[in-house]
């Protein structure tokens, strides 16, 4: 069975949720909220995306975080390196049967191939930015404002948010 990481999908909703309601701060306990996820994990995520300059934060009991930048302005490859996940695919490690034709090159011949996809995929990410998926989640509700989604009600008090 193989490993899946979620560390991209975690640090692209995160910018997703600050991006929807870009300019307003939101604690970690309230973004961990919205993943249903534990704050401890959540502020490891926040911290990779301030670490690349994609959330500015501030410290403490009162601390929230925030968008450094418009979400016009953060690609999903910006996110995707931030969240330090791994590649799609790899090829396997194992040994070399001398004796068989696919095994002798089949590692250089797949990891040839998915470069290629990951270069691909990257492309695409670097093509889609954090307005474009917020976009999208709002079409998907029809009018956020009619439904309720106008403020969470798991909103607590806003905090000055620094770089």
């Amino acid at each position: 069975m193989s490993v899946k990481s979620i560390q991209f999908a975690v640090c692209t909703h995160i910018a997703a949720l600050l991006g929807f309601w870009h300019g307003e701060p939101f604690t970690s306990a309230q973004i961990a909220d919205s993943l249903n996820a534990e704050p401890s994990y959540v502020r490891r995520a926040i911290a990779k995306l301030t670490k690349a300059g994609l959330v500015m934060t501030t410290r403490g009991k009162s601390g929230a975080s925030m968008l450094a930048r418009a979400p016009e302005t953060i690609t999903l490859l910006d996110i995707y390196r931030a969240a330090e996940a791994p590649p799609a695919a790899i090829a396997h490690a194992y040994a070399v049967q001398p004796a068989c034709p696919v095994s002798v090159m089949f590692q250089p011949s797949m990891t040839h191939m998915l470069e290629h996809a990951q270069n691909a995929f990257e492309t695409a990410l670097a093509q889609r930015t954090v307005a474009d998926l917020v976009a999208d989640i709002r079409a998907a509700h029809g009018d956020a404002a009619a439904k309720g989604f106008a403020r969470p009600a798991w909103r607590g008090n806003d905090s000055e948010v620094r770089r």
